[in-house]
């Protein structure tokens, strides 16, 4: 899978949690998720299941503290599915 595919589908996961004031388009690599984009510890752990889900792997408690943001589920996503 190529890195704008991931990065696309991790776009398309972080935009269904986005609270009501926030544009997707807002959404970019550099964004935090949670400081940026508003989005809270819960759907934060709902954006995990999804990111699991969507490229079939698994995410360490490691794997979470390291997604800050967008650019880093992409590296972290890429990761895992290269190993």
């Amino acid at each position: 899978m190529q890195e704008n595919e991931i990065q696309q589908e991790l776009f398309k996961i972080v935009k269904v949690y986005l609270p009501q004031d926030v544009n997707e388009d807002a959404i970019q690599l550099d964004s935090h998720l949670m400081q940026d984009l508003g989005i809270n510890s819960a759907h934060l752990v709902d954006i995990v299941l999804d990111v699991e889900d969507a490229f079939d792997i698994t995410l360490d408690e490691k794997d979470m503290e390291a997604m800050q943001t967008v650019r880093d589920a992409i590296e972290i996503v890429t990761a895992k599915i290269a190993s």
